[in-house]
């Protein structure tokens, strides 16, 4: 327990980097340029990070896959005094939702003790389930997608038909959607942002779904089950390879198609820290809004060894942030370099 031993500074200030991240973002809503998106969020996340008192190290980082601005594996954060954490981030789930104007855009950020997280290094996606706590002892990924709709419908004490999945809407999650179309259950397809769909069916008050299904991005992964870790919910995993390179590699790791990745295997331990800021209005959290002076944000803040789960609505004064040097946290259009 020594990890959050005096957490109660560490967990808002990782609340406000997320906070931070929509704040900054949430001017780029609906211009369309995602870049510009992960790069405010990217800039502002690192920003509150490194004046939060731990000894982290970035297990999980943002932008490997499309060369957008990041928060680097490896790259150490904060003052460097304090617990040794893994941190997991992904500034913005669901860029393009924020870039194009759309709904369920959320930041995240995890906390972990050191050596707790997976690295899915060149593993890029990985075949996911995901589910609440009525259902999470009885889902099992390598069993038929038909067996884990019926299972999870028994165990919540629904027909099929009342039953949802949530998967993300990609061409190669086709198959699944098929399959579960043809049982009957209910589909929710979502553009971007699994993170945000897993909370969907386990965070209490906001269940608008009850499984998750499909192939998604392995970093979110490592996210997600640090946020079910904290719902008592439950999440199995599997690689996928969209090529025979991705095979090799994997391999080399020990990994193959059959491999099963449990909660656990994706995040050791039970005290894990979890936050999350709403960039766009979702079902889960309302979006930044900004009220000329005053800026509206909406955050969540869970930890697991507790089981505590926070909703947090705040008001920041625009004025008193750029005062306190919070220009290059939230003003997009300040391009000064943190020099890090």
């Amino acid at each position: 327990m020594a990890l959050f031993a005096q957490d109660k500074n560490l967990a808002m200030e990782l609340v406000r980097s997320a906070e931070a991240a929509v704040m900054a973002s949430g001017r780029w809503f609906g211009l369309g340029d995602k870049n510009e998106v992960d790069r405010a969020a990217v800039e502002a996340m690192r920003y509150v990070l490194h004046g939060v008192d731990m000894k982290g190290v970035v297990v999980i980082g943002e932008g490997e896959k499309d060369e957008a601005p990041m928060l680097f594996n490896g790259e150490e954060v904060g003052t460097g005094e304090g617990p040794e954490v893994d941190i997991a981030v992904d500034p913005i789930d669901g860029t393009r939702l924020m870039a194009q104007g759309q709904d369920g855009a959320i930041s995240v950020i995890a906390a972990a003790p050191r050596g707790s997280m997976f690295s899915p290094d060149n593993l890029f996606y990985l075949n996911k389930i995901v589910t609440g706590p009525e259902a999470a002892g009885y889902i099992d990924i390598q069993a038929p997608v038909e067996f884990n709709v019926r299972i999870v419908a028994k165990a919540k004490g629904k027909k099929i038909e009342e039953t949802t999945v949530v998967m993300l809407d990609r061409p190669r999650n086709n198959e699944i959607l098929q399959r579960v179309r043809k049982m009957g259950a209910r589909v929710r397809l979502i553009g971007d942002g699994d993170v945000a769909g897993a909370l969907m069916t386990s965070l209490p008050g906001h269940e608008t779904a009850d499984i998750l299904l499909g192939i998604g991005g392995s970093p979110e992964a490592v996210i997600t089950a640090c946020a079910m870790k904290c719902l008592d919910a439950n999440m199995q995993c599997q690689p996928y390879f969209r090529n025979d390179d991705d095979e090799a590699r994997a391999k080399e790791r020990g990994l193959t198609r059959d491999t099963v990745l449990t909660i656990d295997d994706l995040v050791k331990g039970d005290n894990v820290f979890f936050a999350a800021a709403g960039g766009s209005d979702g079902d889960l959290l309302r979006g930044v809004h900004y009220h000329g002076a005053h800026i509206e944000t909406n955050s969540l803040c869970m930890r697991s060894s507790s089981g505590t789960i926070r909703f947090i609505s705040a008001t920041h004064s625009q004025k008193k942030l750029e005062e306190m040097g919070g220009n290059i946290a939230y003003d997009p259009s300040v391009k000064e370099e943190l020099g890090l």
